[in-house]
């Protein structure tokens, strides 16, 4: 069965995160995807761990592309592109603001060569206001968009989180935007030009602080491990010093909760009798809830309340999350052949469909490995290639050398 996304051709000039997961998400449901890259790559071929100078981080986030280098900044180059996205149905790109407008590769200029293009944008303001073309990095966004205010224990420096949240959530949004475009120019014969503002992504996705300030004019505030409006909801110690995360969203769940860690005399207490009510009375309900936790053995504690229905879970490392037997069972991780690395493991696209679904068709590509391939595509001969080369305005990617065992 064809993949959703098959027929769809997409261009991406991407560094990073943000615009290549998004990329990554489109050519896993069968989209083609041409990495539009500078001669010195994507930066995030840059990033560590790297394994015999490939990295590890820049193949997991651009899987299923082909790669095309192009020095934008030379005449030559600029018009390949456009030659190209007069061929495609979304232009992707998270350079900043104005910068691909001076080389005549803004949505306007692209648009015009091709009126039914998906031009998509991702940055960190915006392309409009004051702020646009301030520089925007994972870290600065979550701090510019509140996210990071509300994360750790109440009056101590904010704990950013572990993993690239504002990015991966602006690649969401991004990846929603495009396919709601695509869907529109099939329904309306039309292209759109996109707009997303990683600092916009990550304030939308904060939905119960942004709806408690807007309702109330509260400014929330930051909560450590506990649940903005449930008790109990967070982490506990047990005795062997592991984590358990608890989750009590109903008075039905907490009774049992309570049951099973040696506390059924305290569900009777009217301090404890309804949602809200936990909540008013949080501080006394956990100070009886973390010395009975601290008595018992994580597995032990996990085993009962799975077995009662109550959610809950250890604190797993990512070891653990990716070896257990729920990630086992479902083949969360699946092995791809590299040019250079040869058989390596990788996580698959979270997403399974009966039939046709999103899959890992090749690694992510070398710097370059598919200029020629890509540059023959659209009429040039060996001979003009190689003139281009030459000129710097193209890199034609050397026979890879496995490195594999």
């Amino acid at each position: 069965m064809q993949k959703p996304l098959e027929g769809i051709r997409v261009l991406e000039l991407g560094n990073f995160i943000a615009a290549p997961f998004c990329g990554t998400m489109l050519a896993d449901m069968g989209a083609e995807v041409i990495k539009i890259e500078p001669p010195s790559g994507d930066m995030a071929r840059a990033m560590p761990p790297v394994i015999s100078a490939q990295s590890a981080t820049f193949v997991a986030l651009n899987r299923n592309k082909r790669s095309l280098v192009l020095d934008l900044k030379k005449p030559e180059a600029a018009e390949i592109v456009r030659t190209l996205a007069a061929t495609a149905d979304v232009f992707l790109e998270n350079y900043r603001p104005g910068v691909l407008d001076k080389l005549g590769l803004g949505a306007e200029a692209i648009r015009a060569v091709n009126p039914g293009i998906v031009y998509t944008s991702v940055s960190g303001y915006g392309q409009t206001g004051p702020f646009r073309r301030r520089a925007a990095v994972n870290l600065i966004v979550e701090a510019a968009s509140g996210t990071l205010s509300v994360n750790g224990e109440d009056g101590e420096m904010p704990v950013r989180p572990g993993v690239q949240t504002a990015d991966m959530f602006g690649a969401m949004f991004a990846t929603y935007a495009t396919l709601a475009g695509l869907i529109g120019k099939l329904r309306h014969k039309t292209g759109r030009t996109v707009d997303v503002s990683l600092v916009e992504s990550s304030i939308a996705v904060a939905a119960w602080e942004t709806a408690e300030y807007l309702a109330v004019g509260t400014v929330p505030g930051q909560m450590g491990h506990r649940h903005r409006l449930n008790a109990p909801y967070q982490l506990f110690e047990t005795s062997d010093r592991r984590y358990v995360a608890i989750g009590t969203p109903n008075t039905q769940l907490f009774q049992k909760f309570m049951t099973a860690i040696g506390l059924a005399d305290h569900v009777s207490d009217p301090r404890f009798a309804t949602y809200a009510s936990r909540k008013a009375n949080e501080e006394a309900l956990i100070g009886l809830v973390e010395p009975a936790m601290k008595r018992l053995p994580a597995a032990e504690i996990e085993a009962a309340l799975v077995e009662m229905g109550v959610p809950c879970g250890l604190v797993n490392n990512f070891e653990e999350a990716l070896t257990n037997p729920q990630s086992a069972a479902r083949e969360v991780i699946t092995s791809v052949t590299h040019p250079v690395l040869g058989e390596m493991r990788t996580v698959r696209n979270p997403i399974l469909f009966d039939a046709g679904g999103p899959d890992i068709r090749s690694a992510a590509p070398l710097l370059g490995q598919h200029s020629q391939e890509i540059l023959r595509e659209i009429g040039l001969s060996d001979a003009r290639i190689q003139e281009l080369a030459q000129a710097g305005v193209t890199a034609l990617a050397a026979a890879p050398v496995s490195t594999a065992a």
